[in-house]
């Protein structure tokens, strides 16, 4: 069982990084993204307020459901740019 201190600790930094993935990807999409996590339990205003389960489980699927979105952004952004290579191969 998690002590109350490691859970709120918990709950602070998940909070930060939707925080932080909302200013990168718009509130919706890094919502959206959060709620995939099954055991965040969120509030109306989308605020994590509890974690269920093993808290640092689910933070590491968050972090991979933005790093998933992340890696496909950047992977979109630079193959329009290689696309005006054609010569250059593009890096897999």
């Amino acid at each position: 069982q998690m002590e109350e201190k490691d859970k709120v600790q918990y709950l602070a930094l998940i909070n930060e990084i939707i925080n932080k993935q909302s200013v990168i990807l718009g509130p919706e999409i890094s919502l959206l993204k959060a709620k995939n996590v099954s055991g965040l339990v969120f509030d109306n205003e989308g605020k994590v307020i509890d974690v269920q389960g093993n808290a640092e489980e689910k933070l590491k699927n968050l972090v991979d459901q933005y790093v998933e979105l992340s890696g496909l952004i950047v992977k979109n952004a630079l193959g329009s740019i290689f696309a005006k290579y054609p010569s250059i191969s593009k890096f897999q």
